[in-house]
Order: C-alpha cells, then sequence, then structure tokens
C-alpha cells in the first residue's frame, strides 16, 4: 500500500450522500418488477376475451381478483416489516416465487375451463383461488424493491429514483400486451401469456438470487450487510467503504424526526399523521386508476362491436393497453425527470390529466380515439403513482423506508378490490357514470391535496445539520 496516498473519504454525518446504488443492480431490480408487471398486464389484455368464451358476466371477471386484491393489502405490510428483519432479497425472492406459481395454476385451470373439462363456476372459483397467492406472497417483493431504492436514495433524488422503479410497470405494461397476442400459441390458445410469463419469472428468479448480494441485516429494521470493520477479515479499504454504506442506510441527522409514539414496537399503521395526506390521495387516486383499467378492455369490445369474436378482441385491446403503458413512460421517464417534478407537483398534475382523459374517453367512439383518450388518462396516473409513492416515501425517516413501503403496496392493493369490479358494474348502467365517476374522485384528490401535501421545496429538502 502507498503510504503516501491521502487516507479513503469517509462521508460526514449531515454531508451529502452519495447514490449507492450501482446501475447494475438497479436494472436487475427494474427486471424484477417488468416481468410482473408484464405477466399481470398480459393476464388482464386477455380476460375480456376468455371471460366472453366463458360465457361470464364482464362483473364476475372482474370480481375474480377481488379476493388476490384484499389479500395484497392485509399482506403487504407484513412482508414489508419482515424486509426490515428478513432482508430486501429474500422478500423479492418470495413475491417472485408467488408470481410464478400463481400464473402457473391460473393458466392450468383456465385451460381446463375454456377446454370444457371444467364447469364454468369452478373454473372462475379456483382462478380466484390461485390468483389469491399473488396476493398473498406476490405482495412482498414490491415493498421489498422500493424500500431498497428509498434507503439508498438521498432526498433529492428520491422522486426520480421511485419514478423509475414505478416506469418498470409502465414499460410492462406496453410488454405485456404487445405480446399476449403473439403467445396465443396453438394448444394453449388464450391461456399461452400465462405459460410464457410463468416461465419467465423463473428466469427472473434465477437472475435475481445469481446477481443480487444478500443483505439479510444483523440487526432489526436497520439495513446493514457487513461485517464490524474491524473485523479479521476486514481491509482499511473494505471498512471505509463498509462504514460509507453504512452512512447511508441508516437514520442520521439529516432525516427528519419520527414523532414519538407509544410503545417502541408499535407498527405504523395507515393513519400514521405523517402518511395521512399521501395515504388518502393515494386511495381516492388508485380507485379511480383501477376503476379505468377494470373498464378498458370491455370498453373496446363493446365500441368495436367484438363480444361475437372474443379472440379479435385481443389485438385492439393490447393496442389500447400499449398506448395507455407509452403515455405512462412518457410521465416516468420524460416529464417528470425533464421538468424535475416533486411528489406534490406529479400527485396534483396526474390526477388532474387522469379525470380530463376519463371524461374524454366517454365521447370516444372508435379504435384511434379510445386510444387516445386512453392515454391522455394514463399520462396522469403514470405522474400520480410516483408522485404519491415519492411523497409517502420523504415523509418518513429512512429506518421507516420498509413499513412506509409496504403501506404505499398495501394501497395499492386496495384500489383494487372492489374498484375494477365497480367500475364495470358502472360502466353496464352507464358509462357516462363511470367515467364521471372517475373525474369526480380525482378532482377531490386534487382539492384535498392542494391543501394538505407537502410542497415540494420542503418535502425534497436535503436536510443537514
Amino acid at each position: 500500500m502507498n503510504e503516501n496516498a491521502p487516507p479513503p473519504q469517509i462521508p460526514q454525518r449531515g454531508a451529502a450522500r452519495p447514490q449507492t446504488i450501482s446501475r447494475g443492480r438497479m436494472m436487475l431490480l427494474f427486471a424484477v418488477m417488468l416481468t410482473t408487471a408484464a405477466g399481470n398486464t398480459a393476464m388482464q389484455s386477455v380476460m375480456p376475451s376468455i371471460g366472453t368464451a366463458l360465457g361470464v358476466n364482464d362483473v364476475w371477471i372482474s370480481l375474480a381478483y377481488t379476493w388476490s386484491a384484499l389479500l395484497w393489502v392485509i399482506c403487504a405490510p407484513f412482508w414489508a416489516r419482515r424486509s426490515d428483519q428478513r432482508g430486501r432479497k429474500a422478500m423479492m425472492t418470495l413475491g417472485l416465487m408467488g408470481f410464478i406459481v400463481s400464473m402457473a395454476l391460473c393458466g392450468l385451470v383456465m385451460w381446463f375451463g375454456l377446454a370444457g373439462a371444467l364447469p364454468v363456476v369452478w373454473t372462475l372459483v379456483l382462478f380466484a383461488l390461485f390468483r389469491s397467492l399473488y396476493g398473498w406472497f406476490g405482495s412482498a417483493a414490491p415493498p421489498a424493491v422500493q424500500a431498497y431504492v428509498a434507503s439508498r436514495t438521498p432526498r433529492s433524488e428520491r422522486t426520480q429514483a421511485l419514478s423509475l422503479i414505478a416506469s418498470s410497470f409502465g414499460l410492462g405494461t406496453v410488454i405485456g400486451p404487445a405480446l399476449a397476442p403473439l403467445m396465443v400459441f396453438p394448444g394453449l390458445g388464450l391461456v399461452g401469456p400465462f405459460v410464457a410469463f410463468a416461465l419467465l419469472g423463473v428466469a427472473a428468479l434465477f437472475a435475481l438470487r445469481l446477481r443480487l448480494p444478500n443483505d439479510e441485516p444483523q440487526f432489526a429494521a436497520r439495513g446493514r450487510t457487513y461485517d464490524a470493520p474491524w473485523g479479521a477479515s476486514s481491509t482499511d479499504e473494505q471498512a471505509s467503504e463498509e462504514l460509507v454504506e453504512d452512512v447511508v442506510d441508516e437514520d442520521e441527522e439529516d432525516e427528519p424526526p419520527a414523532p414519538v409514539r407509544s410503545g417502541s414496537k408499535q407498527n405504523m399503521g395507515w393513519w400514521e399523521p405523517r402518511l395521512r395526506p399521501w395515504v388518502i390521495a393515494g386511495l381516492l387516486g388508485g380507485h379511480a386508476h383501477a376503476m379505468i383499467l377494470g373498464l378498458t378492455g370491455f370498453l373496446v369490445l363493446d365500441r368495436l362491436g367484438l363480444r361475437s369474436d372474443p379472440a379479435a378482441g385481443t389485438g385492439p385491446v393490447a393496442i389500447v393497453l400499449m398506448c395507455g403503458a407509452a403515455a405512462t413512460l412518457l410521465a416516468q421517464w420524460g416529464v417528470i425527470p425533464r421538468f424535475k417534478l416533486g411528489p406534490r407537483a406529479a400527485t396534483l398534475a396526474g390526477v388532474l390529466l387522469g379525470g380530463l382523459g376519463a371524461v374524454s374517453m366517454h365521447f370516444a367512439q372508435d379504435l384511434h380515439a379510445i386510444s387516445l383518450t386512453y392515454a391522455v388518462a394514463s399520462l396522469g396516473f403514470g405522474l400520480f403513482r410516483p408522485g404519491y409513492n415519492a411523497g409517502a416515501s420523504l415523509a418518513v425517516t429512512r429506518s421507516e423506508q420498509g413499513e412506509a413501503s409496504g403501506i404505499v403496496a398495501s394501497i395499492t392493493g386496495a384500489a383494487f378490490v372492489f374498484a375494477p369490479a365497480l367500475g364495470v358494474f358502472l360502466y353496464n348502467i352507464s358509462d357516462w357514470f363511470a367515467f364521471l365517476t372517475v373525474a369526480l374522485l380525482c378532482g377531490i384528490v386534487f382539492a384535498m391535496g392542494w391543501r394538505n401535501l407537502t410542497l415540494d421545496e420542503i418535502a425534497t429538502k436535503d436536510r443537514a445539520t
């Protein structure tokens, strides 16, 4: 070792913090979320056609997802707390395994149902049961990924970092519907996408296990992944690098102090005062988004007169979903970083565009108009989701990121318990009533958010002593 070389620099407490996630690791996390998002939207793009082929009312197809969404609400906070104790990688692995098993079993059930080997009622019951495996175990991955990123990202960069992770869902919603019609293989038919994405999930699982280092914490609710720097196996350089990670990962002076809660082991709840405005925004805006997602496929089939030929509907539905997904990517890869939108600005602008797009969809009668208006709504919700995700993350300390991400994931699941079925139900009564309800929810979020959400210049400021 060169004795004249300067000692390794260790960030001082209160100093600016470096980005500690390598590009390779970020892309791996991106791929994990991309796979599950693409698989779910591929399923979503073929389910209206499957339901029509089975002769099932639209509402029952939407309700088949309800149990899974309810389990997501219940389980996501639990898995988030476990990620603080067992490590983020373990929970990502569990989530991917839940996705793989759920997709494979759902595809098997639908294949028997479409072949006439299972009664329609049992097909739906078993589909709902196996889909619930995703809500039960699949809910472990998103909060673990978000907590991993949030705990290693400076406050001023967190909206952009979480937006990048959120955009994996956006890209997945492009890839899923685009590939779904190509995966309608001979012998498998409409269940081909289920099988194909289960196999892609296996590939993502192997990559995760091989490429992401283990991060099991040595202490509860801390992100330490290293031996003591004075251990026999540590070199000076290794010790300094581990101290840098320690400084970055732990809750230091640059984080807002957490209010004292009764009992040091009390879990953070939905109505935690620091999170409450973001929770309300996420719930109401999430219900609006879920309603649009739930009814769009059926809208395409009705407006284009494709109810009599379900297989022919997969292509147009995929086109519309791809246009919406491209708009989501534009929001998260273009608008947010280009204009440096903070969580409040992204949330409020998002619900305005989402409501405008919903109202416009009522007047759309052909494929071009439906695609355009759905893209406007998706652009809005593409701003809204990373906005409230980042807002919730910035509202709490670094050591609370696991619990906060679990609450955010739970809110997302709560929106999909009844909202998709409600949207289809209102759409079957009157499409105008359904779209007006979505716009009304967006208006409420804007009005409440304007008054209650923390200003961006305060939320994103890197605090230093």
